[in-house]
């Protein structure tokens, strides 16, 4: 097994596509927009995912977060809210905003288990920062860190209810980068005591089950590294003091923070600490210089990948999607 992420270019596997993957074997596989039609054709894809590899524990995961960020979308599929709208409820009625975040949760797990996806790249635990650039915006469960790992702690407990892994995201934090890091690198020079905040939500959920990291220059813990490339950020600050031992996935190699070669980068990553490096864009070129630039997946990685998987191997909780997201909004209703 080759510890990567690929993505996939279409609606259904090419027949090079199914060559690579039988021979690379990669960890798992993500969704986007181009690879979703309808639910019988997406069903399809994802079985054949697992018949490839004949094991129905391969790891295929999605973002779809809710508000700006889904990938299956109306009319076929509900919209979900944002993070923004659990926060606001907050203000009001806390243990309310749980449930309700907790509901929201559990109706994405069913929806996306329905279609044989297993993975959500949510919660995001980045904590709002005034001023940042908007890429996380409403996006975040708020600006207040007990808060934020509140909410995420009930997101990724409504995931696992309905059998699917939640991503706590982007470690150590992105709620303070002034630029968006598809389109460009930020540094984020703010001084230990102040990241502190940031680190407090995935410290507060370091037994999440998978994380991802953020590509972020932190000049207070790495002055020319990115996180998802620097092995001073990820072993001290959050394997060391975040206390993460779980999955940890880079971000998307394919964002421009990333300069460089993908199959150098996709190494770089797995050099720095990560169990798996993240490719989502289903390019051929570069899914094969990857799978050549790759060792074998370490066995530790792998450890964390099966535990992950194991966690949700079956839904903890079976309950109808209508009954959930009539109480997400019957309590998103007070606000």
């Amino acid at each position: 097994m080759k510890p990567v992420i690929f993505g996939l270019s279409g609606l259904v596997l090419t027949d090079d596509e199914r060559a690579l993957f039988r021979e690379a074997d990669p960890a798992g596989y993500i969704i986007f927009k181009r690879n979703v039609g309808d639910a019988d054709q997406l069903r399809a894809l994802t079985d054949t995912l697992r018949t490839l590899h004949g094991r129905e524990n391969v790891a295929i995961m999605i973002d779809q977060e809710g508000g700006r960020v889904a990938r299956m979308q109306p009319p076929l599929w509900p919209a979900f809210p944002p993070g923004a709208a659990f926060d606001r409820l907050y203000d009001i009625a806390p243990v309310s905003a749980i449930e309700a975040a907790r509901n929201n949760a559990q109706a994405i797990a069913v929806m996306l288990r329905e279609v044989g996806i297993n993975v959500d790249a949510l919660p995001l635990l980045d904590v709002r920062q005034p001023g940042a650039n908007d890429i996380i915006g409403d996006r975040a469960l708020g600006g207040e860190p007990l808060r934020v790992a509140a909410l995420g702690r009930a997101i990724l407990d409504g995931l696992q209810r309905g059998g699917v892994s939640g991503i706590v995201k982007h470690m150590p934090g992105h709620g303070r980068a002034m630029v968006d890091s598809h389109l460009d690198l930020p540094v984020v020079d703010a001084d230990e005591a102040a990241l502190e905040i940031d680190i407090s939500p995935f410290r507060a959920l370091n037994d999440a089950a998978m994380g991802m990291t953020a590509h972020i220059i932190y000049t207070a813990w790495d002055k020319e590294r990115p996180c998802s490339l620097s092995p001073v950020v990820i072993e001290n600050i959050i394997r060391g003091r975040i206390g993460f031992d779980s999955l940890l996935m880079s971000d998307d190699l394919d964002m421009k923070a990333l300069k460089g070669d993908i199959p150098a980068l996709a190494a770089g990553v797995v050099a720095a600490g990560c169990d798996l490096a993240l490719n989502c864009w289903g390019r051929m070129d570069e899914m094969q210089g990857i799978a050549n630039a790759l060792d074998e997946i370490r066995p530790e990685s792998r450890a964390r990948l099966d535990r992950a998987m194991a966690a949700i191997a079956q839904p903890m909780e079976e309950r109808p999607f209508a009954e959930l997201v009539a109480k997400r909004d019957a309590l998103l209703a007070l606000a």
